[in-house]
Parts: C-alpha cells; structure tokens; sequence
C-alpha cells in the first residue's frame, strides 16, 4: 500500500499537479477503496448469513422426525412487497437476490410466495412442494404444547431483546460469520437456540414451550379446538387461509380495476409478469424431481399438500383454488376450551384500508407474535361480530384495534351490542390519519410512532401492562325535514371524539370522496396529510361555508348560543385532541371566560368555532387558537340548509334537520398506555388486582365493573 501511495504520489509530481489537487485526488481514490471494502465486508456477511440458515435448515431436516411437534401446511400468499423479506427461499434455499442487484432491495424476477402464518418465503415453482412445517394452532386435547423449531427465515425487530443469546446456553447468537453454531428459532415463543444446545435442551426439558414474555396475551393453541366437518382432518386452518387469501385476491382485484378505470400504463409490466408466472409454472415440471428430494416430499403427503398449496395462475393473474370459492369467516370451526386462569388472551382486529392500507403485512407479523387465530381482518364482509363471537365465553379478553378513528368506533359498536357483562377493554395500533383518541390514550399518532418505540412486541408488552379508563360516548340524533313526505326521518349515531360541521367537515369530505375513487394513491400517512392539505387548500379559496352562522343554530343545554358572524365551522369536543393532535380546548393555558377543564369521562361537551381553513392551518402549527363557546351535557345544532357533518372523522353531506348530541354512557373501557409516573403504574397493578379477584371468585363482574370505573376516574382526575 505504501508503495502504491509513493508511486501516485511521484506520478503527480512529474506531471507538475498542485498539492491540493494531489490531495483531493488520494481522497476520492481512498472513498472508492473504503467503498469497495465496505461491499465486500456486506457481501461477505450476506452470504454467511445465507449459509447460516442452510446449515440450520439442513439439521433441522435431520432432526425433524425427533422434535414430534404438530405441524401444518403453509398458508402461501403472493408477496408484492420488497421489504423485510427473507433471504433464500425455503425449499430450495437459494437466494432471492441476484449478484446483480446486490446490495439493493429488489429481489430477483421469480414471484414470491410468503406464508401468512409463519412468514417464511418461497419461489413460486417451490412453495407447493414445501414441508409440512408450518405452526399449528389448535392443539386442543395434548398434554403439553411442544416448542416449535424453525430456521431462522425471518429476522423479527420485535425480538431484539431475545435475538442477543440462545435460550439454554446464554450465549451470544446472531454472529453467523464468526463460525457460530446455526440457530433456531421458536415459532411460539421467538426465543433462540443453538442447534448444538437443542439436544441438551430436549433432554433436560422436554422441549416444552411457555410462550414466552407474551403468555398472557398469547391464545395458547391446547386451548383452541377445531370443531369437525372437513376442517378437522386437514391439521391446519383452512378458514384462515381463505380468509387471508380472500383479502389478498380482492386486494389484487381492486388494484387491477382502478388501474383500468383510469387509463395506467401499468398494462405492460403486468403481461410481461403474467408471462414470468406460466414460465414460472413450465419450469416447475422441470424442477420437479429436485424439488422432492430437497422438501422430503412423498406421495403419502401429497394430497394434504395438494389441497392447501393447490394454486392455478388464471389470466388475469390472480390465486385461485381449484375446486372451491374461498370464504372469510370460516373461524367458526374453532372453539376456545380451558383456558389457563392468567391467560389475557388479545383480540385483534386490522383494518387493511386505514392509513397507509398495509394490512397483509402488519397481519402476518401478528401472526407470527400471536396465535392466528386471534387475529381478524376487518372487511365490509367481516365485521368484528365474527372475533366476538369466538371470544364470547372468555371471561377475561383484551381488544386490540388496528386501524384510524372510524375502526375503533366500529369495534365499539359492536362491543355494546354484544351486552357483555363486563366489557374487554380497548387499545389501539394507529393506522388511520389523525389518530386522535389513539393520541390521548398514550398509544402514539402513527404506525411510524409504535416502529419507533420498539416496535409491535414492544406494544403488546405494554398492553400487557397497560391501566384501564374510561371514554364517554355520546348519542347524535339525526332528524332530517323531509318535506317531500311531510315527515322527520330519524337516525342515530355514535361519537366518541367529536362532531364537526361546517368548513373542517367539508375538508374531510372531499378527502373522504377523493380515497374512495382512487384508494392506491393514499399509501402512507405522510401522503394521506399531504392530500387532506391540498383539499383544505382548495377551500381557502371557495369559502363554501361563509354563511355558517346564518344557516346553523347552536343550542347548550336548553339555552341559544351565538355564533361568531366570521364562523366558519363549529366543533363539540369530548377528547383533547383534533385532526391529529391540536388541542383546541386548552386546558394547560390561561383563559379570560369561566369554563372549566376538559375531560374525555365528565360526561361534559366543549364547543368551539374556527374561522375559516387557513384558521384550521394556523392551528395545527400553533400560531392560533380556536375560539371557546360553550359547555353543557346536551347540544343541539339546527341546520337550515345542506352542510358537510362529520363525527370521528366519518363526513357526509347533512340535510336541513336537528342533531341532539346527548351522553349515551360510560360503558367503554379503554386501554391507556402505562406513564412512566407513579400513577400510571399503580393504575396498571390495580386494574390487574381487580381482574385476578374476579378470576378468583372473590368479586363478581359487576364490582369489578364498578370498582374500576371508581379507580379510572380517581386516577385521571
């Protein structure tokens, strides 16, 4: 190296160069040489890494027939999506990244299968000769439940605490260039294993799995029965695999139709791959006696590979199977039996079209932290009555809503018209845009936010330990004047956040109608905020809401309130947090009026008017505040003429009518993330003494019910 330095180093002196050109030239030439060093180091490591799960892939083949764990088919779903995929496919173990794009996140031209149940990847010519290997969930009648040994395919953020040591040894793991042992992984308990420490491990344990950190919120599998018919033969969730590839078809269909309503050009790419995937499908007959070999697959299970990874390529390039229409609430073949007495088993619903719409990701990673079958995705064919019903007999449940606003109003909807005796109470994964009740309740504004904080086992860990509150909800009456029929036509709906009318409202609407006409533009939250301030851009200018104070009567509580004559919107408020966490009450600054403080459980509404759209921009940057009106427990809004209404974010255009917002209740228990302060801990211990009391038999649920109502409000006030 220094003989190559003298040497440049002579070659510029010669040609009479100047020392800082001497002296940039060895920088540029000594950035390309560390370049090189790095992609060489990143190569090296990539491939060790690949060879790393080969080696433990190959000794779990050699293993296999001694582990004695019940297992399952795959549940195969095309992936789209390039980001934290595997690395080699699963069958053939060869890499999904080409030599020509390494170092970059595009994968190689072959489709890609991913199993929605345990994430593993596999070309599409290998996923239907893949083992039978997948986790299985309904284990109801064995004696135990079995650790679940598979490679490590998948690298989970939400491991990191457990991905630093093996589970028997406590020895370091992940260092796979350094000549370390390959490791395992638990599909259960996401614990790690030397492949060398699994055969001392067996014998001094049994093999026998606790489910880890998460085993309250985990539904064991000896507690989940399948429940006969044609399901109960095949040893695997056949109604969740319809299920998920139901959602991931009509995905794909609806993709394909708004691309050919609006003319893309995205038609070629898409025959160019429909030809990949019947080249695909040539090749497999080709790669058919390798494939066997490598997935130790034998005629004896080929017809319960056949029926649960039998997918034909149509013409328009969508999975199908072949015999039947899927279906998506087949979950009625399972039954929950003898759950353990500490078991807080978590009910998840996702909303695949909140915010960023990245529902088939978010649901395999829940499914492979949780137990599949406690984990629903919401469609407008599948309501959350389908998870309810499930988890109607469990005396002790926990909910957790992925979705905006709008999805955990849905949720608890349902939840009242199920009457439960005490009601599971609620936490939230915000997906949505604003995300405001998600806001308060300390859960964070965004999906970005819980990335951020540790990822999703860093929050079903403090949903585990979360503290109960409690949320008013308010009824809205709607009676319309119909003069047509020369009669009111009367409507109820439900408001847990607030209720906005005027300019906010039409802004909400116009985003609301501009996402259903064109749902692949709105791909992420930070887009979804840039679309909503174009549409309040738009506003500025119409001043569509100017005659507000003439057309809008505002009443409090039996008593008339006047509007200011430069309203332009008026909002009643039950939570301190608006379009994504503008306080527009203010409790922490000085005000000239008597009003008290605003609270979500005071069974009190805050009303405030703001001037315009550029007096909702002000707002959210803080430069501006809006202007308080009234107090009271019962509001009614007259309306003259057709104005844009929204409540929780939901707009519609409102006739000329009445809204009565009246206090519908306290029935709702929410989950509020722990604080760090004293008193959000001793919530947490608290709501956990009074749960364990019912379990015990010493308070029935309705002095829980009341004991934690107390508690709630003690604690918050």
């Amino acid at each position: 190296m220094m003989d190559v330095g003298s040497t440049l180093l002579r070659m510029a002196t010669e040609t009479g160069v100047s020392g800082f050109g001497i002296f940039v030239w060895l920088i540029t030439a000594g950035s390309f040489a560390l370049l090189a060093v790095v992609y060489a180091f990143l190569k090296f490591q990539r491939q060790a890494s690949l060879n790393w799960v080969k080696a433990a892939a190959r000794e779990k083949k050699k293993a296999w027939e001694n582990l004695k764990c019940p297992t399952s088919p795959h549940v195969w779903t095309e992936d789209n999506s390039h980001s934290g995929q595997p690395s080699a496919c699963c069958v053939c173990l060869y890499s999904f990244v080409s030599p020509q794009t390494f170092g970059d996140d595009r994968t190689c031209d072959v489709p890609i299968h991913r199993c929605s149940v345990c994430g593993v990847a596999a070309h599409f010519h290998c996923s239907g000769y893949a083992t039978t290997d997948c986790k299985h969930v309904a284990q109801a009648g064995a004696s135990r439940l079995l650790h679940h040994w598979s490679e490590r395919w998948v690298d989970l953020d939400e491991n990191s605490e457990l991905s630093c040591f093996c589970y028997y040894c406590d020895e370091p793991c992940g260092i796979p260039f350094l000549g370390a042992s390959p490791v395992w992984r638990c599909l259960w308990c996401q614990c790690l294993i030397h492949v060398d420490c699994h055969a001392k491990l067996l014998k001094e344990t049994g093999n026998v799995c606790d489910l880890g950190p998460l085993r309250r919120l985990i539904l064991s599998p000896l507690s989940v029965k399948e429940m006969g018919g044609k399901q109960g033969n095949s040893g695997m969730l056949n109604s969740i695999k319809e299920e998920i590839i139901a959602s991931s078809v009509k995905g794909r269909m609806r993709r394909r139709r708004n691309r050919s309503k609006y003319g893309s050009n995205h038609s070629a790419s898409f025959g160019v791959s429909i030809n990949k995937l019947q080249n695909a499908v040539e090749e497999n007959l080709l790669l058919e006696p390798m494939l066997r070999s490598l997935a130790g697959w034998s005629k004896s299970n080929e017809k319960n590979n056949s029926t649960l990874a039998s997918f034909r390529i149509t013409r328009n390039g969508h999975h199908q199977k072949n015999k039947e229409t899927v279906a998506a609430n087949g979950k009625d073949y399972y039954n929950l039996v003898d759950l353990p007495q500490d078991a807080r088993p978590l009910l998840v619903f996702i909303n695949g079209k909140s915010g960023a719409q990245n529902g088939t990701s978010l649901r395999r990673r829940l499914n492979m932290l949780l137990n599949p079958v406690q984990v629903f995705e919401l469609s407008a064919t599948q309501g959350p009555e389908v998870g309810l019903k499930l988890f109607r007999n469990i005396q002790y449940f926990r909910i957790l809503v992925c979705g905006g606003d709008g999805t955990v109003a849905w949720v608890l909807d349902a939840i009242e018209k199920e009457n439960f005796e005490s009601p599971p109470p609620v936490a939230i994964l915000p997906l949505g845009t604003g995300n405001d009740l998600s806001r308060v309740l300390q859960w964070g504004g965004g999906f970005s936010s819980v990335e951020g904080q540790g990822g999703l086992r860093a929050l079903l860990q403090h949903i585990d330990h979360a503290a109960v509150t409690m949320l008013d909800r308010w009824s809205v009456t709607i009676n319309e004047h119909n003069s047509e029929q020369s009669e009111n036509a009367k409507q109820t709906k439900f408001m847990t956040n607030y209720l906005g009318i005027g300019c906010d409202a039409k802004v909400a609407y116009d985003f609301h109608m501009t996402r259903e006409e064109r749902p692949d533009k709105f791909y992420s939250q930070f887009v979804n905020k840039l679309r909503y301030a174009k549409e309040g851009a738009k506003d500025i200018m119409d001043r569509a809401c100017a005659d507000l104070p003439w057309q809008v009567k505002l009443e409090v509580d039996g008593h008339e309130v006047e509007i200011p004559e430069d309203a332009e919107g008026v909002l009643v408020l039950n939570i301190s947090s608006y379009m994504g966490g503008v306080d527009l009450w203010q409790n922490d600054y000085e005000h000239d009026d008597d009003f008290d403080m605003q609270s979500m459980h005071d069974k009190t509404l805050e009303v405030v008017c703001i001037s315009g759209t550029w007096h909702l921009g002000k707002l959210q940057v803080g430069l501006s505040q809006a202007q308080r009106l009234a107090q009271g427990k019962v509001i009614r809004l007259h309306v003259h003429s057709p104005f844009p209404v929204q409540i929780d974010g939901e707009p519609w255009i409102q006739q000329p009518g009445c809204l009565e917002i009246t206090h519908h209740g306290q029935v709702v228990f929410m989950l509020r993330r722990a604080s760090e302060e004293p008193t959000g801990h001793a919530a947490a211990i608290m709501t956990e003494v009074l749960v364990n009391a019912e379990c015990s038999g010493l308070i029935n649920s309705a002095q829980k019910r009341l004991l934690l109502q107390q508690m709630a409000l003690r604690l918050s006030s």
